[in-house]
């Protein structure tokens, strides 16, 4: 993802410290997370019942309660949060950057319109 960011001109910190810790930052107030399927329960209901273990069930249990509860408390703060898989970013990093250039223009031009 930094690298497709950098290539097409998209201003970003890379894991800004901050709540939540987000993969990376797009000034002034977009959120990018890349989230791995396995650990962030993709397809939760599927992959839910293929787990024989009670700890990975739990331990994944918690960890999409947690996005839910960093979104929400990032988008309290004013920020975009967006969220990809990790196999949307291996095969089609395309539409990854043109959701984020969406959100840069949306966001750009709504800030144009507060100030005028």
């Amino acid at each position: 993802m930094e690298k497709a960011l950098e290539e097409n001109g998209i201003e970003f910190q890379y894991q800004p410290k901050m709540f939540g810790n987000p993969d990376f930052l797009i000034p002034p107030n977009i959120i990018v997370f890349c989230d791995s399927s396995f650990w962030h329960g993709r397809n939760w209901s599927k992959l839910k019942s293929q787990l024989s273990k009670a700890y990975w069930r739990d331990h994944i249990e918690r960890n999409r309660k947690r996005d839910r509860a960093v979104n929400a408390h990032l988008r309290k703060e004013g920020y975009l949060v967006l969220r990809f898989w990790d196999d949307q970013i291996d095969k089609r990093i395309e539409r990854c950057i043109k959701r984020i250039e969406k959100a840069v223009s949306s966001t750009s031009k709504s800030r144009a319109a507060v100030r005028t």
